[in-house]
Formats: structure tokens, C-alpha cells, sequence
């Protein structure tokens, strides 16, 4: 899942980033509403975690314009105001949650894995492609009932693969995806990351994952 995180307060953003990517989380991160608006217009994000108070344009402007766009991904408001009137105001704009500073970074946590789970199309609890099996709501990966060692990244990936199953990934995609837009698209990062899960599935034929040259991959359903 990409997360992307408004807030004009750095040393707040830094170390919410830090707590969302630790929970396997890609996350970019923009300390100002016009900016934030652009990015989510032409990027693909799974969440926005948006700042109430931001330069430029506040986030309920923000959130405004993007809903009578008929733009419906998920956001959570944040704000250093608790009055009733505030949290009607953030709610009315169209966001789907409220969360007032200061907050227990727990607490953000937690409201993330309830929104990210309200739509079916979204998550799935299990997920199963093939002979493999990944259990979203433990992080675990199994083969053949035999369980798979993943890193956060390579679960991640491997996540995205199999929700697009017999379908062409791009490099592009999985860096878009996966990790955040501090990365070059010139990167070969992806293919590092191939490399360590096909050594993991024992996928040395490419029963799994196919390389698509000058392109990237496909996660075979048979």
C-alpha cells in the first residue's frame, strides 16, 4: 500500500514516514496543500494522511476538490483542533476519519488498517495465486503450506504481484508502489528485489515470477 503524508510540521512527517514504513508502508511525504493536490492527481496512492492546517491551501480545501472530482481514495484528517464544529467541518469535507494532535502514533496506525480494510476490492485477508498463500493479516507467506521468510519489502512486492496476477508489471509500477518517489525509475532495485524472491520460492524456471524483457513482470496464476 502508498501512503502519502501532508503535513508542513517536519519533524512530525519524518517520524510518522518512519512509523508507516516500518509497517511495510511506501510513503511520500509534502509539506503543503497545492503540492499535495498535484501529487495525488497525477500519482496513485492508496491513502492520504492530510494536515488540516497547510501553506498554500488547507487541507479541507483539499479534500473538497478532490472529492467533486469524484476522487475517492482514503484520507484521514489531521489537526490541532479537537472543537466538535472542526471535526464535523473535516468529516463534511469528505474525508473518512478525523484524528486530532497530539495522537498516539498507535492510534494512526491502527485507524489506517481499519480504512485500508473497508473496501473488499482493496485488501484481502488471504490471498492466494498458484501454490502460494499470503495471509495479510499476519504478514506471513506460505508455499505449499510450507512458510516463505520475507523481509517487509519482498512481501510487499510479492503482494502487489499476485493482485495483478497474469497481468504485465512495470519496473515503473513496483517503484511507484513499493517504495516512494525518491527513487529513480532508472533504478534497478526491482530487479535486486526479483532476484531474492526467486531464490526464496525456489523459482529458477520462472514457474512464478516471468520476466517481460524491457518491461518487467508477471506473476503466473498457472
Amino acid at each position: 500500500m502508498r501512503i502519502l503524508i501532508v503535513e508542513d510540521n517536519e519533524k512530525l512527517a519524518k517520524y510518522t514516514k518512519q512509523m508507516l514504513e516500518e509497517e511495510g508502508y511506501a510513503t511520500d511525504t509534502v509539506s503543503d496543500g497545492e503540492t499535495a493536490e498535484r501529487i495525488i492527481r497525477s500519482g496513485s496512492y492508496d491513502l492520504v494522511i492530510l494536515d488540516i492546517m497547510l501553506p498554500k491551501k488547507d487541507g479541507i480545501s483539499v479534500c473538497k476538490s478532490l472529492r467533486n472530482d469524484n476522487i475517492n481514495l482514503p484520507i484521514i484528517m489531521i489537526t490541532a483542533k479537537g472543537e466538535v464544529n472542526d471535526k464535523i467541518l473535516g468529516l463534511d469535507s469528505g474525508a473518512d476519519d478525523y484524528l486530532v494532535k497530539p495522537f498516539d502514533m498507535k492510534e494512526l496506525l491502527a485507524r489506517v488498517r481499519a480504512i485500508l480494510r473497508r473496501p473488499q476490492d482493496r485488501i484481502i485477508s488471504i490471498l492466494k495465486v498458484n501454490d502460494i498463500t499470503l495471509d495479510n493479516t499476519k504478514h506471513t507467506a506460505t508455499q505449499k503450506e510450507k512458510a516463505i521468510p520475507l523481509t517487509l519489502k519482498e512481501y510487499t512486492i510479492l503482494e502487489y504481484l499476485m493482485r495483478n496476477a497474469d497481468q504485465v508489471v512495470t519496473r515503473e509500477q513496483l517503484l511507484e508502489h513499493c517504495w516512494d518517489f525518491a527513487y529513480s525509475a532508472f533504478s534497478n532495485i526491482t530487479d535486486v528485489y526479483i532476484k531474492q524472491l526467486r531464490k526464496k520460492l525456489k523459482d529458477s524456471n520462472e514457474k512464478y515470477i516471468q520476466t517481460i524483457r524491457g518491461v518487467g513482470y508477471t506473476f503466473k496464476s498457472k
